[in-house]
């Protein structure tokens, strides 16, 4: 079959070739895989992986076999998957990362929800956010702007920020009640922070929570250290805190919750940029320099003979 593959000779280190067909588990379904997405991370840190891999962990497409093991949607339903090995024309995935995809809903959208959806919808559940104020940072990218969408949502008072205003077209349509650049103009505290910077930022961030507050650290796009000043992290009152976020366990139901919001409109899935998967190079780099607000989706066109 044909796969996306681990090349560190190819341009962002990924390129179309040739792999095995998947071998289900007992506990697995087999995917015809139909649409793909791409996230930053996965672009970025691709020349790290072994050679050959089949990358990626996004993909939408058709069940061709149901698991053995009777867990999972039947032969022929529509889905969409989380797991490791995503991107290639056919795809084993555990049935408790899988999801149906409901009638209405276009299956390109479908394939943009995994890894981008779940963090941000993981992440806002970290506190509560029904009237509390919520920053998310770099909230023009792929879970920034999910992120956004849900906290409006949840009823959150949200800041979007960004980093040029260029970023920022769409922000406010999407829920966000505040546009900035950085952090200027953020003069309150704010409960909860979706970081995806890092660096610099995050250590001016710590600064705007409030005492209970707490930051989700989901990226670190700066590529720079954050460096915090002796004793700022000593807080009086309730513990200030920041967390890790890589929780991808039994996504399934959370998948069927983006689509139910996806099918009923109270979602939009933000995919500017789609082609067909012999363009990831444009695609990765496109990722990589910022020129993707929101998710790009690929195409898996059948091979020609």
């Amino acid at each position: 079959m044909r796969a996306l593959l681990i090349d560190p000779a190819a341009p962002s280190a990924i390129r179309l070739g040739t792999a095995p067909e998947p071998e289900p588990a007992p506990n697995q379904l087999l995917i015809d895989v139909r649409h793909i997405s791409l996230n930053r991370g996965e672009v970025a840190f691709a020349a790290g992986r072994p050679p050959g891999t089949v990358h990626g962990h996004d993909a939408a497409g058709i069940v061709v076999r149901a698991a053995a093991d009777g867990t999972g949607p039947a032969a022929g339903t529509p889905v969409v998957a989380f797991g490791e090995g995503a991107w290639a024309e056919r795809m084993a995935a555990d049935t408790p990362a899988v999801a149906e995809i409901p009638g209405g809903v276009d299956p390109a959208d479908a394939a943009a929800l995994p890894v981008a959806g779940i963090t941000a919808l993981r992440t806002l559940r970290a506190r509560p956010i029904l009237g509390h104020r919520v920053l998310i940072t770099g909230a023009a990218g792929g879970v920034g702007r999910y992120a956004v969408q849900l906290a409006a949502l949840g009823g959150a008072h949200v800041i979007a920020s960004v980093g040029s205003p260029a970023r920022a077209e769409g922000l406010a349509e999407l829920g966000a009640d505040e546009v900035v650049i950085g952090l200027d103009g953020i003069d309150q505290p704010v409960d909860l922070i979706l970081d995806t910077v890092g660096g610099p930022q995050l250590a001016a961030a710590w600064k705007l929570l409030a005492p209970g507050g707490n930051i989700q650290n989901i990226g670190w796009a700066s590529d720079e250290p954050a460096v915090f000043e002796p004793y700022s992290l000593f807080s009086i009152g309730p513990a200030k805190t920041m967390s890790t976020f890589g929780d991808v366990r039994e996504v399934g139901p959370d998948l069927a919750t983006l689509l139910r919001f996806l099918a009923t409109g109270r979602l939009k899935a933000e995919v500017s940029r789609r082609g067909p998967w012999e363009d990831v190079a444009t695609a990765a780099r496109d990722l990589l320099e910022r020129r993707v607000a929101g998710k790009a989706v690929l195409d898996v066109t059948p091979a020609t003979t």
